[in-house]
């Protein structure tokens, strides 16, 4: 199935700073239809990966993750940013468009030897996501 998220996403130039423009997510959430086919996609998309685990960038990767592993009938693992997580961890630093963070996986997650899909709910520079890669590579 093709979905077009473009139409549903507002956009905000110079959010939360110059140069930079935020894509807000919202009209997608807030529409049934409209998320039901963004979810429809991805499941189409993810399915024939066999994964055995979505693994949701915080937080709003959260927000396709989750149903996107109960309709793949597949466990679901949260990459948190920094400073969310008890324990011990696996971090990862990256750069951001504005800055530079770090994100954080508990060293308990059980990946190893698992399909792990990454799920985030847009890609800007692709920074989140290769960090995220690294992370979970490094997790299992």
């Amino acid at each position: 199935m093709n979905f077009n998220a473009d139409p549903h996403i507002s956009k905000t130039p110079g959010f939360p700073k110059d140069g930079i423009t935020f894509y807000d997510i919202s009209p997608i959430l807030e529409d049934r239809t409209v998320v039901r086919q963004a979810m429809t996609a991805l499941a189409a998309l993810t399915s024939p990966m066999q994964p055995d685990i979505i693994a949701g960038i915080d937080a709003r990767g959260f927000l396709f993750a989750l149903p996107l592993a109960l309709e793949l009938d597949c466990g679901m693992v949260m990459v948190r940013k920094a400073g969310k997580l008890p324990g011990e961890l696996h971090e990862q630093s990256y750069a951001l468009e504005y800055g530079e963070a770090r994100l954080s996986i508990q060293a308990s997650r059980q990946l190893r030897d698992k399909r792990v899909v990454l799920c985030d709910d847009l890609l800007a520079t692709g920074g989140t996501l290769q960090a995220a890669a690294q992370l979970v590579s490094r997790s299992g």
